[in-house]
This record gives structure tokens, sequence and C-alpha cells, in this order.
């Protein structure tokens, strides 16, 4: 028993545990050190894939608990290297893909896998994305989409290469954007959970998928008392507002709606370990 044994703390990996340059600061590493030393359990609560976590979260962040990956559609025991737990996507993918991209011909249609991230069109943008985020990435076609199927993402252009660039958009991205969600919304709302990560990614998943839902098994699975979460964007609003207490870095999306701490470039995980969870004791 310690003095953080009652807790579950999970938070968002992009701009919540890393930096707006995906670099991870020390600050936090110590802390969740110290947060797991002394009972807590602790977790990483993100959109990303598996491949994508393979890069830098899963070899550099520690963690006593599943990581909860691909916005709450699945949990993942990185010491096992299995997924614990997954949902599916009801829809032929085949078919969905080849509607948005028939539609929506400039976005990039990504199947997020187990193994790897897919496209099925050339795309020399995609490939350096991938690689500068140590993510495997390999070309399909729609009589071959990689099963289980659990994340398919709308994409803008890949400019720059890294996940920082995404989050900035044109007033004609953004509208084309919402046209999409819209679209999405209307033709495959009974069967998608649909989360905009960012100004140029939007994340399709099986209904009833939340970040909140995930962290709430897990939490009842380890037999906490409290879920405490973090997170930055609009993808996490749902695991804020859900959540038993949330914080929200000082320069998230959303930290106009919940209780701030640091910057996310200052080690905002830690302003939650060392500041925000002994008030709650404290009350």
């Amino acid at each position: 028993m310690g003095i953080f044994s009652d807790i579950l703390l999970t938070v968002d990996y992009d701009r919540t545990l890393t930096a707006p340059d995906s670099t991870i600061p020390q600050r936090n590493i110590e802390a969740i050190r110290y947060f797991m030393d002394n009972g807590g359990a602790f977790t990483v609560n993100t959109g990303r894939s598996i491949p994508m976590a393979s890069g830098a979260l899963i070899p550099n962040v520690p963690v006593n608990a599943p990581l909860l990956l691909y916005n709450g559609s699945a949990a993942y025991d990185k010491e096992t290297k299995k997924l614990t737990r997954y949902d599916l996507i009801d829809i032929d993918p085949a078919a969905i893909i080849y509607d948005l991209k028939s539609r929506f011909p400039t976005m990039n249609i990504e199947i997020q896998a187990v193994d790897a991230h897919y496209l099925t069109e050339n795309n020399p943008g995609w490939e350096r994305f991938c690689e500068n985020n140590h993510c495997p990435w390999a070309y399909t076609t729609l009589d071959n989409i990689p099963q289980p199927f659990i994340k398919l993402v709308l994409n803008g252009e890949f400019r720059k290469g890294t996940v920082a660039d995404m989050y900035d958009a044109t007033d004609q991205e953004r509208a084309l954007f919402d046209r999409a969600i819209s679209y999405v919304e209307k033709t495959y709302g009974e069967k998608l959970e649909i989360f905009r990560a960012c100004a140029r990614i939007v994340d399709l998943h099986a209904k009833g998928v939340s970040k909140l839902k995930s962290a709430r098994l897990l939490q009842q699975e380890l037999g906490r008392k409290l879920l405490v979460c973090v997170g930055d964007a609009q993808n996490d609003v749902t695991m804020l507002s859900g959540a038993d207490y949330a914080f929200c870095p000082s320069d998230g999306i959303v930290a106009d709606r919940y209780p701030n701490v640091c910057k996310c470039a200052d080690g905002a995980i830690a302003d939650v370990i060392y500041e925000k969870i002994p008030e709650i004791f404290a009350k």
C-alpha cells in the first residue's frame, strides 16, 4: 500500500504527457515513477495505435497497467505484447474506405491495424510521417484490408511529417473536415464514434468506444477508488468530463473547460502528481 494506492491515473499522450515537439519532459517521467512507487496505477490513454505507440511511448513511458490505445478501442499489455481487449468496427472496411475516398478525394484514409498503418494509395508524405514517428507502414488493397478492423483515420495533407503539424489547418481544410464529419455522422453514425483528434485528423471507431469507458473498465479491474484523468484536446472531453478528477495543461485546446496545470512542455503530469492529487487528499 502507498499514498496513491486508491488512484488510477490515465493521461493523454500528445501535448499532455509530451511537449508540442513530441518530446517527453523528464520531470513527467520522474513524477510517474514516484507515483507508481507509492502505490498509484498509471497508464496512457491515447488515440495512438500500437504501431504508433511503439516508437517513443511504449519504450520510454513507465506504466504499471495496460495501455489504453486507439481512443479506448483497445487495451494493450506491453509486457506480454498482446491486446487484452478490443472493439471491432462493424462496417465492411472496403466499402467505407471506397465511399469516403470517393467523396473526399484529397483526404488520406488510413487503416491503423495492430502491426502497422496502411494506405491504399501511394503517398510519400505519409511514408515520411510514419517514419518520423517510428511507425511501421505498408500499402494494401481494398480486397485485403488487415484485421482486426479497429480504427480508421481521415488525415489531411502530410506536410512536415510531424504530429504537431497536423494541429495546423487552413480555413478551407477546417471546412473540409467539418463536411467530412457531418457526412460520416449522417451516414455511419449508428455504427461509428467520431473523434476529431486535431485540426487535420479525424478518428473513426466502433460505436460506444470512448477513453472514459476504457478508463472506467480498467479502474474496475484494478479495484481503484478514484479515476484521475489528464488531457488536452476534443477527443479527451468524454474522459475528462466523466473522471472523478480531471485536469488540462494550460495550453490545451480545451483548457477553458477544466482545472489547469502548467503547460505541457513544463511537465503537466508532474504538476498533477506533485500538486493536484495531494490537494484532492486534503479535501
